[in-house]
């Protein structure tokens, strides 16, 4: 950090404070020294430096950087782990309803029951990028907790859908308010970060996907017990209790769920200043103060890397969501009764959380990520194909359950961790996390077609899809890897750099991590 980035940090703290109630466009300012980009000099310094100019930052700021690291901790993760922990079990609990004989109650025939699957994933598609856009104009602990209530009302009413019409238009809305959730959590903890801090938090937080799995086994598992209570089936006191759940829980949230770091409520004005000037060091300045325009977000469209990653994903969510659809119907064909299917189903999800963190331990603390994401993609294409072949074979099958879980959902925290802190800058990272989380999420369209009735219970085609699919991760992750590497090699020539420098201050800082002296992480 430079003399006078350390004499103008009053300065650039007014600066902050003033820039959020601004909403007027940035080019038709004056003020373009508040735009002055650190990443100059400061991304060109090593790991070690930058961690050096960080705690000299901290101590002229008088901030306890490991302190102020356990603060963020405590007021971010917490409240989205519940957040979409709420969303998961919402979702997931279609698969509970199926055991419990939601599909005789409505009298679904044919792929009437896959085609209410799938119609969740339509809306969930569409409306992603436009969350992340809103996101900025409307406060996200606003969206979020608002966007939650609503999907919780809309789980509650479920439970009173008479016919297949119902249970469609209900699937339709769950798909339009849970749209928001997932790449927005994960677009604003990737702006409290640094990426060696970065992949734990994920994993942390992704977990609660594992826990909302296995809580929404263990939930359906004891909801059993009000079968026939004042006329309600075991399935619609599954969506009743949890949608009842979800929307109480929504009102807390909107009180819990930060903002973007430069309006976090929690933070006073130097732990503020520190952590922006922190981020600086290692993604660039973030051009949270500029205005986002769609044409900033169209130009996002051209990075070969946006598809690369969305590609990855995308052959990730196929096996990811078979298994989280179908794993209590398979674990119950393989001679377990619907109450011990449900109990079943929890340990798999269990055994997932401890492996997935302790992947994420040891990549931030190797400061590596391609050799983690392979391993975990390779457990899930051992345990896809153990339950293919020994469908005579009940333990080794479930044992494969473990195996499944645990690398598909240890891999797909690593991935996003590590493309959410690839993308730099606001308009980047928003349009990143959305559009690869977006259109991975066709392939939870596919999963919903790819285990029919009449298949099991060996589901021979669908594991088969499944495993080409995790194979297909497995090359894609190897691609992104060299695009990369390509990348770095490419921004080290003179061409590069000098087509960088020709540009305005506003356009470097809104193209983010193309910086040249940006490296991209693998």
């Amino acid at each position: 950090m430079s003399e006078k980035g350390s004499e103008s940090f009053d300065e650039t703290n007014a600066n902050i404070t003033s820039n959020i109630s601004s909403s007027s466009d940035i080019e038709n300012e004056n003020e373009n020294n508040k735009f002055e980009i650190q990443s100059e000099v400061d991304l060109k310094l090593s790991l070690e430096e930058k961690n050096e100019k960080v705690e000299q930052l901290a101590n002229e700021l008088g901030i306890n950087h490991k302190k102020l690291m356990w603060k963020i901790d405590l007021w971010v993760i917490p409240p989205f782990c519940l957040l979409y922990f709420l969303a998961f079990l919402d979702r997931v609990n279609i698969s509970n309803a199926k055991v419990y004989g939601i599909e005789k109650s409505l009298n679904l025939h044919g792929n009437q029951f896959a085609a209410a699957l799938t119609v969740f994933f339509v809306p969930y598609i569409v409306f992603e990028i436009l969350s992340n856009y809103l996101i900025k104009i409307i406060k996200p602990h606003t969206w979020l907790s608002s966007m939650i209530f609503l999907f919780g009302m809309v789980t509650l009413l479920l439970a009173y859908s008479k016919n297949y019409a119902g249970l469609i238009v209900c699937r339709l809305f769950l798909g339009i308010f849970e749209a928001g959730s997932f790449p927005a959590i994960f677009y604003i903890i990737a702006n409290f970060y640094s990426p060696a801090e970065a992949l734990r938090r994920f994993a942390f937080f992704f977990n609660c996907t594992c826990l909302a799995g296995g809580c929404a086994g263990a939930l359906a598992y004891r909801i059993h017990d009000l079968n026939g209570k004042h006329g309600l089936t075991s399935w619609q006191w599954i969506y009743i209790i949890e949608g009842a759940f979800t929307m109480g829980l929504a009102i807390p949230l909107f009180f819990a769920v930060t903002d973007f770091p430069e309006e976090a409520r929690f933070l006073n004005s130097n732990e503020r200043t520190f952590l922006k000037r922190k981020l600086e060091f290692f993604q660039g300045n973030s051009g949270f103060e500029v205005k986002q325009t769609w044409k900033d977000i169209a130009k996002v469209f051209k990075e070969p890397m946006l598809y690369i990653c969305a590609l990855v994903y995308f052959a990730l969510v196929v096996p990811a969501y078979s298994y989280a659809f179908f794993a209590p119907t398979i674990i119950t064909q393989m001679g377990y009764t619907a109450m011990e299917a449900q109990r079943h189903s929890i340990y798999p999800w269990l055994a997932t959380m401890g492996y997935s963190l302790i992947i994420a331990i040891v990549s931030d603390y190797t400061k590596i990520r391609l050799p983690f994401a392979l391993i975990a993609c390779a457990t899930a294409i051992a345990g896809l194909s153990m339950i293919m072949t020994l469908t005579d074979s009940p333990n080794p099958r479930y044992a494969g359950c473990f195996l499944t879980a645990m690398g598909l959902y240890s891999c797909m925290p690593v991935f996003i961790c590590w493309m959410s802190l690839n993308f730099s800058g606001h308009s980047r990272k928003s349009v990143g996390t959305a559009f690869v989380i977006g259109f991975g999420n066709i392939g939870g369209i596919i999963a919903s077609f790819i285990f029919p009735n009449n298949e099991s219970p060996s589901y021979k085609k669908g594991l088969g899809i499944c495993i080409a699919f995790s194979c297909l991760a497995f090359v894609a992750i190897i691609a992104y890897y060299l695009y990369l590497k390509f990348q770095n090699n490419r921004k080290n020539s003179e061409s590069y750099k000098q087509k960088w420098n020709l540009l305005d201050k506003r356009t470097q800082i809104v193209k983010g991590d193309e910086n040249p002296d940006f490296k991209y992480w693998y």
